[in-house]
């Protein structure tokens, strides 16, 4: 049977087990139950990202799929186009709306032209879902089309479909068989090591008991503590809160498995709390708030509560996201990440393909100059 690519407005139409069956690959943020619940509890609404998912079946049976968003800003996308935009616009073109494959407000490598790999045909799969992106944008006149934090298969069939390639910088600690965070701590210059047992030592100074909990054990008090700080740290930086309330929620009945928040009590009140994801081999740090301001409770909680979860599980390597050269002394390595981006305008196109060439020579050049201020004492441990 002919495989059909259609455009959806929700995931709802879609058959969720169907959907957890494609190469998600375990990515917790790909789940049905993720993208279902950014859409089902309003956490898209007035931030720019309206559902434009396009699905491939063979019959009624879904085959293939690109998680896909009209934007009409660059806002939670982590991969920064500000300045095409203002080049664009000021040149007299109409930047946005444009069209975007991405995790919201979540800047995390994985899968994104979604196949069910137990089919034959695969490659066709994603050769047409790629070309009903790329013609949708050309027909609606649409500027751009940008697939964002892609897994390197992925940006294989979008290069093939001459979408050019950004590389951009994230920062993940890697676990090296250590045995535990002492073990990890030995692998560091002896600056870096007294540097993080002083900013723990503190932290036991300050009597903080720390909590980490996994999805089915968070209680809905606990949520809501965890989701005034998430708010305060947004109001404060950003605007108003992405996710809501109902969201997290959500996640503790559906996704208890992948869901993790790390809470700091002092005195018997809740004074912090970050939230994780999880998948079978990777922690994904992903927010942060406080209501009590405490010297090092944050990289406490980000980095080290994160760190010794992961060598405790057994898990592989915890994710930090974009931006912040400081996690650098604290084990984090810089990790190079590539989108792919289609340009109608064949000009303007020309353009931005030059910029990414000298963009990524600056690039590359930006990511050897951390890993030589690497804080392991093998400093090729860090490229491993």
């Amino acid at each position: 049977m002919e495989i059909a690519v259609k455009q959806i407005r929700n995931l709802n139409t879609v058959n969720r087990k169907e959907w957890n069956q494609l190469n998600i690959n375990g990515n917790p943020f790909l789940q049905y139950d993720f993208l279902n619940g950014l859409e089902q509890f309003k956490c898209l609404e007035g931030h720019g990202w309206e559902p434009c998912h396009l699905i491939a079946t063979n019959g009624k049976k879904l085959v293939g799929a690109l998680p896909l968003y009209i934007k009409d800003n660059s806002y939670g996308e982590f991969v920064f186009d500000w300045s095409w935009a203002d080049a664009y616009e000021r040149a007299g073109g109409k930047y946005y709306p444009k069209l975007v494959s991405a995790i919201p407000f979540t800047p995390v490598c994985g899968p994104r032209i979604l196949t069910n790999n137990s089919l034959a045909g695969i490659d066709d799969i994603k050769a047409l879902i790629i070309k009903a992106a790329i013609g949708f944008a050309d027909y609606a006149q649409i500027s751009s089309f940008h697939c964002l934090f892609t897994q390197p298969d992925d940006r294989e069939a979008l290069a093939k479909h001459g979408m050019l390639l950004r590389k951009t910088c994230q920062f993940h600690w890697r676990n090296r068989d250590y045995r535990d965070f002492d073990d990890f701590l030995e692998s560091m210059t002896s600056k870096r090591r007294k540097q993080i047992k002083r900013e723990r030592k503190k932290i036991k100074e300050d009597n903080i008991e720390i909590l980490r909990l996994r999805g089915a054990e968070i209680t809905e008090e606990q949520w809501t503590v965890f989701y005034e700080f998430y708010c305060a740290t947004f109001y404060k930086r950003w605007g108003n809160p992405r996710l809501s309330l109902d969201f997290f929620l959500n996640l503790s009945g559906n996704l208890p498995d992948n869901t993790l928040l790390i809470l700091a009590k002092q005195d018997s009140e809740y004074i912090a709390g970050a939230f994780a994801m999880l998948s079978d081999t990777t922690l994904y740090g992903r927010h942060w708030g406080c209501g009590r301001h405490l010297t090092n409770l944050h990289f406490e909680l980000c980095y080290y509560q994160t760190i010794e979860y992961c060598l405790e599980n057994r898990l592989r390597s915890v994710d930090a996201g974009v931006q912040g050269e400081h996690k650098i002394n604290r084990g984090f390595d810089p990790v190079s990440m590539v989108s792919g981006h289609w340009i109608r305008h064949p000009g303007f196109r020309t353009a931005i393909d030059k910029y990414l060439q000298q963009e990524t020579a600056e690039m590359n050049s930006y990511i050897r100059t951390l890993e030589a201020h690497s804080p392991y004492k093998n400093k090729d441990d860090s490229q491993a």
